[in-house]
């Protein structure tokens, strides 16, 4: 259960990932869709830490990593890292469930790694509010051209 798409001599396609997570299928497409138009993140499929993780998408603005979407079956994991400020300053919002990862984050500097894991639709209110932690505002404005 939760098997994560290892293979990495085949890269798999965006559409390949979304039918791995299978009952999860529907959170995981519109999470990566939400991050991109609302919030102007580039997606780029990696295989970026070795064998454990596997494929994934990576959320970038600009060079910043925003997070990683990990393909399972029948879920995904999105990893991140908050400042223990940010972390403190959501907590009383999220379930028993998100918060558990946070109290067990991987310590880095002033904060930490979550790897939140959505099993369901209940789990995607709470990784949302912080990716808005993360993330926040809409994309990057155009720029403007000069009126002539």
């Amino acid at each position: 259960m939760y098997e994560r798409m290892l293979d990495k001599k085949k890269e798999p396609t965006i559409d390949e990932m979304n039918a791995y997570c299978g009952e999860c299928a529907e959170q995981f497409r519109s999470l990566n869709t939400w991050l991109s138009e609302e919030h102007g993140t580039e997606q780029k499929i990696v295989f970026p830490y070795g064998n454990s993780y596997g494929w994934g998408i990576s959320h970038r603005k600009k060079k910043k990593l925003i997070c990683n979407v990990f393909a399972e079956d029948n879920a995904f994991t999105v990893m991140l890292r908050l400042s223990d400020q940010q972390y403190a300053a959501v907590c009383g919002q999220l379930q028993e469930y998100a918060r558990h990862y946070i109290d067990n984050r991987y310590p880095c500097g002033d904060g930490g790694w979550i790897h939140y894991r959505v099993a369901g639709e209940e789990h995607v209110k709470d990784i949302r509010t912080l990716l808005e932690v993360k993330c926040p505002g809409g994309p990057e404005p155009a720029a403007q051209k000069p009126v002539a």
